[in-house]
């Protein structure tokens, strides 16, 4: 009992510090990139709090199972330095002995990283969607932000307008930049207003000029106008009704035979499985030197935790691209490295050495 106590409080102290610091780091740099985006136009500048949390939410699964694996690592590691392992050997406490608390420790961890990629993200990843594309169906002059200058949705016109007034539908002092078959127009109006007309969405301006010039030869029109109609939206398209594998739901995926479908299956079931499987691996690769200050242990397992996790997103490529089969990747991939991290911790055992004396 009490070397279970003391192994499962030393793994949730490292557990608990090091998720606290990668998240940190993560919400700082996800942060960044969310405000980098929101002035790009690519969601509403109101949502990045939103957006904030469906990235992080995302981003969690990875995240507690590499501040797992360090956990592992670290503590057993320490235990190998400073000769503590050792007084539990003595005790006659091996490494498979180390499994125990392990997975009294690890299960809640492991069931939430299973909860996290099963249902949480593919529910944080529709969100997003759904945040984008409500942006997305807006108008244009609604997208722009008063006083500062932004592209349309298409790329093809800049605007800029001093204020909104009429629920977002009007604005005052638009300045616009439209570029279309070597034509670029500049044009100026003290006033627009969006109408739609038979599923087509209309700028009105109100008294303004448009200076039109031929990017070709360089000819410039001015011209000047009480009132002009710009086109700046169609109708929208209707969609096929099938949700993004990222964002469908794990009991859609199960039922879906689509490549791409199987292939983010693959990616969610192989995420709990190598949460399991690095805790294992963490194990088997501990070690320390009280005569080395380095530990080269920890620089070891972060290398093997990286190979690991690209691997784990190569085969949701191959299984996409029907390279793989479904259970053919999990079993190849998880399943492998689960036999060889069980194999590694039996033979840091003396596995080989005592099978060799129970023959003998």
């Amino acid at each position: 009992m009490l070397f279970d106590s003391s192994v499962r409080r030393e793994l949730w102290r490292s557990f608990v510090g090091t998720l606290v610091v990668l998240l940190t780091v993560v919400l700082t740099m996800v942060l960044i990139r969310m405000l980098s985006q929101a002035t790009k136009g690519a969601f509403a500048a109101s949502d990045v709090s939103l957006m904030l949390g469906y990235t992080l939410i995302g981003q969690a699964p990875m995240l507690v199972s590499l501040a797992l694996f360090v956990s592992v690592v670290a503590v057993l590691s320490r235990f190998w330095r400073e000769s503590e392992m050792v007084v539990w050997q003595v005790s006659g406490a091996r490494q498979f002995s180390f499994l125990r608390p392990l997975v009294q420790m690890g299960w809640p961890v492991l069931l939430s990283v299973a909860l996290l990629v099963l249902v949480a993200r593919p529910w944080a990843q529709s969100q997003t969607q759904l945040l984008k594309e409500r942006y997305e169906k807006r108008s244009d002059i609604a997208r722009v932000q008063p006083g500062q200058f932004q592209s349309s949705s298409n790329g093809s016109r800049v605007f800029f307008i001093d204020s909104h007034s009429d629920g977002e539908r009007v604005g005052k002092n638009v300045f616009m930049v439209l570029t279309q078959n070597g034509q670029e127009a500049i044009i100026t109006a003290q006033e627009g207003q969006l109408e739609t007309v038979k599923g087509q969405r209309y700028l009105n301006l109100m008294r303004g000029e448009r200076t039109q010039t031929d990017l070709k030869t360089g000819e410039k029109v001015l011209s000047r106008f009480d009132s002009a109609r710009i086109l700046v939206g169609e109708a929208e398209q209707s969609e096929d009704g099938r949700p993004a594998a990222r964002s469908a739901s794990t009991l859609d995926l199960l039922a879906s035979p689509a490549p791409d479908m199987q292939g983010e299956l693959v990616w969610r079931i192989g995420m709990v499985w190598a949460a399991l499987n690095m805790m294992l691996v963490g194990l088997g690769l501990a070690s320390g030197n009280a005569r080395r200050s380095g530990n080269w242990s920890l620089v070891s397992a972060l290398l093997v935790f990286v190979i690991y996790f690209n691997l784990l997103s190569m085969t949701q490529t191959w299984v996409t691209n029907q390279q793989l089969g479904t259970w053919t990747s999990l079993l190849g991939v998880h399943g492998l490295l689960t036999l060889l991290a069980l194999a590694r911790i039996w033979w840091r055992d003396g596995g080989l050495v005592t099978l060799i004396r129970g023959r003998s």
